[in-house]
């Protein structure tokens, strides 16, 4: 490697006695000098033992970029603007340990994805933080619909595109969902799985599809993402009630107990279900927040003294994640889950429920255990979405005015504010 001058990052050829690979060159750790290590254009790394390998070719030296992106404007095209937040979408190979880490600067987002400048010109770009999603909270959710807010009511933007991590990102759309009021514009939420490195990446029909939701007349939170394990098209999905559903395919997220708005192809727009229409109106910021909430998920024989921590804590509301048509332990003497809701309860805690199911809604009515449950006072949520129900429950209670009142706060709990909830499900 030392004669042909290969360094981490260069595209090599590995040749072994029968086989040849080609792949990007990755640095090695110290503990294992003696193995060379390749990305290969799937973007999985393997190892080879140096003594197995009869030569190694340089193909490609990489190129540092240091050049200045000139991000183009066409006055025939609409103006968007972006949200970039973090996430595998706004990362860029690590050619040392062969994963990904963040990009510097948004230039770098365009180098990459081109393409995105055929439909629109990206006229503001704002970086609130770079953050995995799973390190984010609700002052980040705030400071994202602070941002989203300011650029929708901007005339000379059309919509908005936000690049977001996977793996929490339904919890950031349930909550713009809340957040924005009056929605005046599109605001558009992608992703991608894979990071771009690799020839499998979905960032590029992502991006490209998000820029034509951005400018179509969805005024919605929506987010846009591959509808299947094809580069074919993508679907605009409801904020508040899409899901990730799968850890590592493309078409990860679906929307649950509903329909995409659209579908969306990288030329075209296909109407699926309504959604309300983009108008002149001036979009704004509700994002008050009670950080003291929380979700539960139960399990059999689980002790329902676990609602004395919570209480003890200070918190003001739970989301209980229960069984099917909403159970809990409630005929065992160990588990008393019926005595402790009701005291848990009395003592001013709000208590709501969603179904662990992933399709379908509670309905407490069916069976005696879950009549007992919704006598202790217990909110039942329909068909709304465990992580959903969180989101809604902190933004409900933050509300001064509304969590004086119990029943004010289940009124606002069972009313459709951001699409949340759906009547008519079908099968």
């Amino acid at each position: 490697m030392q004669k042909i001058k290969a360094v981490p990052g260069d595209y090599v050829e590995i040749h072994l006695t029968k086989l040849i690979y080609e792949g990007i060159l990755l640095e090695s750790p110290e503990s294992e000098k003696g193995i060379v290590l390749l990305k290969l254009d799937s973007g999985y790394n393997i190892g080879f033992n140096k003594k197995d390998i009869l030569k190694i070719e340089l193909l490609k030296k990489s190129r540092e970029r240091k050049e200045e992106l000139e991000m183009k404007k066409d006055s025939s095209k609409p103006n968007v603007a972006m949200i970039i937040t973090g996430g595998t979408i706004a990362s860029i190979l690590d050619s040392k340990t062969g994963g990904v880490h963040p990009l510097q600067k948004s230039e770098d987002l365009f180098r990459f994805y081109p393409e995105i400048f055929e439909k629109v010109n990206v006229v503001k770009v704002e970086i609130p933080f770079m953050k995995a999603s799973e390190d984010m909270d609700f002052k980040d959710w705030q400071k994202i619909a602070r941002t989203a807010v300011e650029l929708l009511n901007d005339s000379n933007i059309q919509g908005i595109i936000i690049t977001h991590g996977t793996d929490f990102l339904h919890y950031t759309s349930s909550a713009l969902s809340f957040f924005i009021r009056n929605l005046n514009k599109p605001v558009v939420l992608t992703y991608s799985q894979r990071s771009i490195d690799r020839a499998s990446s979905d960032a590029n029909l992502n991006l490209q599809c998000a820029s034509l939701a951005a400018i179509s007349d969805i005024a919605e939170v929506s987010l846009v993402g591959h509808a299947s394990t094809n580069d074919d098209y993508c679907y605009a999905m409801p904020g508040a009630k899409v899901r990730k559903l799968h850890s590592s395919r493309r078409d990860a997220f679906k929307v649950v107990n509903g329909k995409p708005f659209a579908k969306i192809f990288p030329d075209k727009i296909e109407k699926i279900s309504d959604y309300k229409i983009r108008n002149k109106g001036k979009a704004k910021v509700d994002a008050k927040f009670e950080e003291k909430v929380a979700l539960v998920k139960i399990y059999p024989g689980q002790n329902a003294d676990i609602l004395d921590y919570y209480a003890k804590k200070g918190y003001k509301g739970i989301v209980l994640e229960l069984s099917g048509l909403g159970h809990a332990p409630t005929k065992r003497a160990a588990n008393p889950w019926t005595q402790k809701l009701k005291e848990i309860q009395d003592k001013g805690m709000i208590i709501c429920a969603t179904s662990q199911c992933i399709n379908g809604r509670v309905n407490p009515l069916v069976y005696s255990n879950g009549r007992e449950i919704l006598a202790t006072g217990v909110i039942y949520l329909e068909d709304m979405l465990s992580e959903t129900a969180f989101v809604k429950l902190g933004w409900v209670l933050g509300h001064d005015e509304w969590k004086k009142s119990r029943k004010i706060v289940k009124e606002k709990m069972l009313e459709n504010v951001a699409g949340e909830l759906n009547n008519r499900l079908e099968e």
